[in-house]
C-alpha cells in the first residue's frame, strides 16, 4: 500500500452523507460507506473538486499557517502566480505584494518571475525535442499524479521541468542565504497557494528527492488580512518584477503563449483532461507538440484555495498583463536564464514512476478473469449509477465488488427489483 501525503482532508464530523463529492470525483476515489464519505487515498489525485463542491465544509486542504514562521530565522513569502487576478484592480500589485512585509515576512518574491525564466527554458525544450510529443506541461501537479495513476503509457511524454514555484523557492534561498549568512535549513520559504495539488507536490515532489518549499499557506487565509493591512502598507521595494509572459501562466494557455506555440493544446477542468488524454493514449494526437492540462476551470486561477471567480480574475490578469507588457521579459539575458534553469534542474534525479492502483491483479490472467467478473456483474446492475450503494456509479460498485470491497446486495434499486419478482 502507498505511504502517500495528501492535503485533501476529510472531516467525517462534518460529512453528512449527501453524495455531492462522489458524483464529481474524476478518479472516483470516494466511497459512501455507512452515510460517511471515505476517500481511497491512492486514488486521490488532490485536485480539490471534493473541497469545492461540499456544502458542509466536510473536505478541506492541510495548510501552514503563518505562526509557522517561528521555526525559522528568516522567512520569505513565494507570492503564487494567481495573486494577480484576486484583487480589484484599483488596488495596486506591487503594494499587495508588499503587504507581506506586514504580515511578518522578511522577503517577498514575485513566482511569476520564475516562469519567465521558464518560459526561456520550455521553449528550448520544445525546440531540442529529445522526446516523443506531444510534450506535456508539468505545471499542474493533480494531472501529473492523474497520469500516473490513469495513463501511466503517458509518463514518458512528460516534459523534466521544474514549476515556477520550486524554482523560484530555489533562486530565493539561495538570495536569502547570501544576503543573511544563514544556512538553507534556517530559512522559511512559505508559498502562496492557490491549490491543495501543490501543497501535496511540496510533500511528495517529483523528480526530485526533497522540495525547497518548506511551508504552504492558502490565498484564501490571508486574503481578508492583506485587504486590511493595505491602506497602511508602505512600499519598501519593487517586488513585482515579472513580465506579462510569466504572469500569463496562470491561466490555461499562458505556457503555449509564453513560448508562441502553434501546434498545441491547452485543455481546462480535470474530466476534459482525462478525455484528452484517453485519445492521446490511442495516437489521436501525435500532430500535436505541446499539451498542457490544468484540473481546475480556467488554469491554476481557479484553484480551490483561492478567492476570486476565476473568470473573474482571468479578465483582471488580461488588463494587469497588457498594462505591464512584455518588456521585461524581453530584457533577460536567455543564455542567462537557461544557465539558471538548468543548474537548478540539476536535482532532478528520480524518474516519474506509475501507480498502478486501478490494477486488477499482477497477474494478468487472474486481471482478465476479473474484468470479465466486472463485466458479468455489472450487467446484474441497474445502470443508472444513482449512487445509493456508496459507490459513484455501478461500473464502480462492481469492480468493489470484484476487489472484495462491496456487496452485490448494497444495490437497493436491484433489491427492490428481485423482491417484487
Amino acid at each position: 500500500m502507498e505511504n502517500y501525503w495528501h492535503s485533501v482532508n476529510l472531516d467525517i464530523t462534518k460529512c453528512n452523507g449527501c453524495t455531492n463529492c462522489l458524483k464529481r470525483c474524476p478518479t472516483e476515489a470516494i466511497r459512501l460507506r455507512n452515510g460517511k464519505a471515505e476517500i481511497i487515498n491512492e486514488r486521490c489525485i488532490d485536485c480539490g473538486e471534493c473541497i469545492r463542491v461540499c456544502p458542509y465544509h466536510a473536505k478541506r486542504a492541510l495548510t501552514d499557517e503563518l505562526s509557522d514562521m517561528k521555526y525559522y530565522k528568516y522567512n520569505v513569502a513565494l507570492v503564487s502566480i494567481p495573486i494577480y487576478g484576486q484583487f480589484h484592480l484599483n488596488k495596486e500589485i506591487n503594494k499587495i505584494f508588499n503587504s507581506f512585509y506586514n504580515l511578518g515576512f522578511d522577503e517577498v518574491y514575485d513566482v511569476a518571475k520564475a516562469a519567465d525564466y521558464l518560459s526561456i527554458a520550455l521553449k528550448d525544450r520544445l525546440e531540442n525535442k529529445e522526446q516523443d510529443g506531444p510534450l506535456i506541461s508539468t505545471l499542474c501537479p493533480a494531472i501529473i499524479r492523474l497520469i500516473q495513476i490513469r495513463f501511466p503509457s503517458l509518463i514518458d511524454r512528460i516534459i523534466k521541468l521544474e514549476t515556477p514555484m520550486e524554482i523560484a523557492a530555489r533562486l530565493a534561498k539561495r538570495e536569502a542565504m547570501e544576503k543573511t549568512g544563514l544556512s538553507m535549513d534556517e530559512i522559511g520559504t512559505f508559498y502562496i497557494t492557490e491549490c491543495p495539488a501543490k501543497i501535496t507536490s511540496i510533500k511528495n515532489p517529483v523528480g526530485i528527492r526533497k522540495s525547497y518549499v518548506d511551508r504552504a499557506i492558502s490565498i484564501e487565509s490571508v486574503y481578508s488580512k492583506i485587504l486590511k493591512l493595505y491602506p497602511d502598507v508602505e512600499i519598501r521595494k519593487q517586488i513585482q518584477n515579472s513580465s506579462s509572459i510569466g504572469i500569463g501562466w496562470a491561466k490555461a494557455n499562458g505556457q503555449s503563449y509564453s513560448i508562441k506555440a502553434k501546434n498545441y493544446l491547452a485543455v481546462d477542468g480535470v474530466e476534459n483532461v482525462i478525455e484528452v488524454l484517453e485519445g492521446m493514449e490511442l495516437g489521436k494526437l501525435n500532430d500535436v507538440d505541446f499539451f498542457e492540462g490544468y484540473a481546475c476551470v480556467n488554469g491554476c486561477i481557479g484553484g480551490p484555495l483561492t478567492m476570486e471567480n476565476s473568470f473573474i480574475a482571468k479578465a483582471r490578469i488580461r488588463r494587469i498583463s497588457e498594462e505591464i507588457g512584455e518588456s521585461q521579459f524581453e530584457a533577460i539575458d536567455k543564455a542567462k536564464a537557461l544557465e539558471i534553469i538548468n543548474l537548478e534542474m540539476k536535482d532532478w534525479i528520480d524518474d516519474i514512476k506509475p501507480k498502478n492502483v486501478m490494477k486488477l491483479d499482477s497477474d494478468i490472467r487472474v486481471a482478465i478473469n476479473k474484468m470479465d467478473m466486472i463485466e458479468q456483474i455489472y450487467k446484474q446492475l441497474p445502470g443508472i449509477d444513482c449512487g445509493t450503494c456508496g459507490a459513484p456509479s455501478c461500473r464502480a460498485l462492481a469492480e468493489d465488488i470484484v476487489r472484495g470491497e462491496a456487496s452485490i446486495d448494497d444495490c437497493i434499486i436491484r433489491k427492490g427489483q428481485e423482491a417484487k419478482k
